[in-house]
């Protein structure tokens, strides 16, 4: 509803005159003094004209009070008589009474207000109830899903109460402008919060607004991945419609709220009077209701967060820069990097959201551990031995590069900025430091990538094998575009199983991904010769669960997470036992924990790493980490930071360090 209109009834233009206090009665508007007295004496209206104008003001709905400048300059308190500003219309002793203007024929709201005065009166207190509703949740609304409840929104909004401070200060024009424009603000950051609430519960942090816009691209495409095109295509258009419509609502409650305090000054001036004594009452003594603080500042303080947040972020770009420059084995010669390992085959392979949780949760646990003894069980058998420990993850729930450039880096890469830093780089990446030294051939092994891929360079690899490059015709499993087994058996048969002519060993590093989430559906183990060109899970996807099926249900989102690590293992460790040699080496590890829903609100962000060898010898250099026997760490095994394992890997196999300073 408008709120204001042109075709303002004459009765309640009388009762602006009417209304005016008796000091100002000399500068009180042309057509009141028209209506209630003599042109030319200024007196005011009479008793009869004043209580009909004050039967129309009571029937006229609140949000058109400010209609004209007449009756919205009156009420509110800016009459020209208050704000020393001379109306020209007022009538003064000796002027010609001013040309009559042609009058406007009433609108349909004006017209059915006339008609329905009782319901215009709810209809109107209702819109400004939802006005204030809808101002106060948005102020006191946290920025975790964790901190909902109702106690949160019982708060008193300190913001609010200065705002209306403010509103009763101001004129009409410059009130209205202030009180859309906050609405505006107040609308971003309820946007800004909406984001935080995401982004905790997928990559456990808040929203970057430098950083993080790129990523709902992908947020996009992980949609259509998992729901199909015209399901993301209809919930991105619901989404955007939805934010429209909360920026131009929260304008338009804010304004209404501002006329309501002006028509009511003196209501309006007590209560924001005793909300300010209230609130600095409860803050001071710090009362609180289900041990949330009474008093609010929860949009005060969110803004201040985010611009800390971005001026952390300008400030780290410059310093990580630096850092990045600095390193250790960056001016290593190629003979002295890594001399332990000649001759031997090594893997460095990741394994998509492969978490402390899978290991330690009692949901997804007793499966995945039992996986994991009878894999070791079997590598035993195989000649195999592994040593396994915990490294703290850069990153948690999704943006898995992040996770990949901390462990092959040595730096701790735990935002996009930091990423595009080192890739822009020359620091040595632990793939590299293998094609460095000359003795071995680089080769990585990309099922999720699925568009041009520069880091490439910086990590050192001769080949790259992306999704569309491993002759899959089978269906994809949501997210990931084929099954661990088959990206496993295209490694051998495209580079692993092929003799080299050039002398060389062969390094690979190797992304696993049906472990992605939604976790549905999950590939099944096939005989290793029936795999052909993937046509082998047609049915196997297409009896497996849907991923909204199990997206929308948490204990089901744990049981699926953790069948799909049990699957990734058992591929690779099969694929391990069939085509490895006494000198395959082999690194696996997680790229960070799955999201919130499924690891837990307050779940660590370790993930599991193994090294696996036939050889003794590779195993005898990491026996002072304090590492578990088996695949399956100890809960009280070594915990290092993800970006200590690159030195440590280095130094274990004989690298001389060299530093390099920027």
């Amino acid at each position: 509803m408008a709120e204001g209109t042109d075709e303002t009834p004459e009765g309640v233009k009388a009762t602006a005159a009417t209304d005016t206090p008796a000091g100002n009665a000399d500068a009180a508007p042309a057509e009141g003094g028209a209506e209630g007295a003599a042109p030319d004496s200024g007196a005011s209206a009479s008793p009869e004209a004043a209580v009909q104008g004050a039967a129309a003001a009571e029937d006229a709905p609140g949000e058109h009070a400010d209609a004209t400048e007449s009756a919205g300059a009156a009420e509110a308190g800016d009459s020209p008589a208050q704000d020393g500003t001379p109306d020209p219309e007022a009538a003064t002793p000796g002027d010609e009474p001013p040309a009559e203007s042609p009058v406007k024929s009433p609108s349909w709201a004006a017209r059915w207000r006339d008609k329905n005065p009782g319901a215009a009166r709810v209809l109107s207190l209702a819109l400004t109830v939802v006005a204030a509703v809808l101002v106060v949740v948005a102020l006191v609304m946290p920025s975790s899903v964790y901190g909902i409840g109702p106690a949160n929104f019982l708060r008193l909004p300190g913001e609010a109460i200065v705002g209306a401070a403010v509103m009763l200060a101001l004129p009409h024009r410059p009130r209205v402008v202030l009180a859309a424009a906050s609405g505006v603000v107040l609308a971003a950051l309820t946007l800004l919060n909406w984001l935080d609430m995401g982004f905790r519960q997928y990559l456990g942090r808040t929203f970057n607004m430098v950083l993080d816009w790129t990523l709902l691209g992908d947020a996009q495409s992980y949609l259509e991945d998992s729901l199909g095109r015209t399901a993301t295509l209809a919930a991105t258009a619901g989404l955007i419609v939805v934010v429209l419509m909360m920026f131009v609502v929260l304008a338009l409650s804010a304004v209404r709220l501002s006329n309501v305090i002006a028509r009511h000054q003196r209501t309006a001036t007590r209560a924001t009077l005793i909300a300010g004594v209230a609130w600095v009452a409860c803050s001071s003594l710090g009362l609180q209701i289900a041990d949330v603080p009474l008093a609010s500042n929860t949009a005060l303080a969110a803004m201040h967060s985010q611009t800390e947040r971005v001026n952390e972020t300008l400030r780290d770009e410059a310093e990580f820069g630096k850092i990045a420059k600095v390193d250790a084995f960056g001016d290593t010669p190629p003979a002295q990097l890594v001399p332990d390992l000649r001759g031997k085959d090594m893997l460095f392979t990741f394994i998509e959201s492969y978490g402390r949780s899978a290991i330690e949760d009692p949901i997804m646990a007793p499966g995945v551990d039992k996986t994991l003894d009878e894999r070791t069980e079997a590598l035993t058998k195989a000649g195999y031995h592994a040593k396994s420990g915990w490294l703290t993850s850069a990153t948690y729930g999704g943006s898995s590069w992040l996770g990949h450039s901390t462990t092959l880096s040595g730096l701790w890469i735990s935002n996009q900025q930091r990423y595009r830093t080192v890739m822009a780089s020359d620091h040595l990446s632990l793939t590299k430091v293998f094609r460095k030294s000359g003795a071995w051939d680089t080769v990585g092994i990309m099922p999720g990538v699925q568009k041009a891929w520069p880091e490439q360079s910086y990590f050192g690899l001769d080949k790259v094998y992306n999704a569309f490059e491993l002759g899959y015709k089978g269906p994809k499993f949501s997210w990931s575009t084929m099954p661990d087994q088959y990206t496993l058996e295209q490694f051998q048969q495209r580079v692993h199983g092929k003799k080299r002519t050039d002398g060389k060993s062969l390094m690979s590093e190797i992304i696993l991904t049906s472990s992605h989430q939604p976790w549905a559906p999950i590939p099944k183990m096939v005989g290793w010769d029936q795999l052909g060109d993937g046509s082998v899970f047609k049915d196997i996807e297409a009896a497996g669960n849907k991923s909204a099926d199990v997206i929308a249900d948490t204990t089901k989102s744990r049981e699926e997470y953790g069948k799909s690590i049990q699957y990734s293992m058992t591929a690779l460790t099969e694929w391990l036992t069939r085509y490895g040699s006494e000198d395959t080496v082999l690194v696996v590890l997680g790229d960070h924990q799955p999201i919130a829903r499924v690891s837990g609100n307050h779940a660590s962000r370790d993930v599991p790493i193994s090294i696996i060898a036939k050889d003794p010898k590779v195993l005898d250099k990491v026996a002072d980490w304090g590492w578990s026997d088996g695949l399956r760490p100890a809960h009280d095994a070594p915990v290092w930071k993800m970006s200590a394992f690159r030195d440590r890997f280095l130094t274990a196999y004989g690298s001389t360090p060299h530093p390099k300073k920027g």
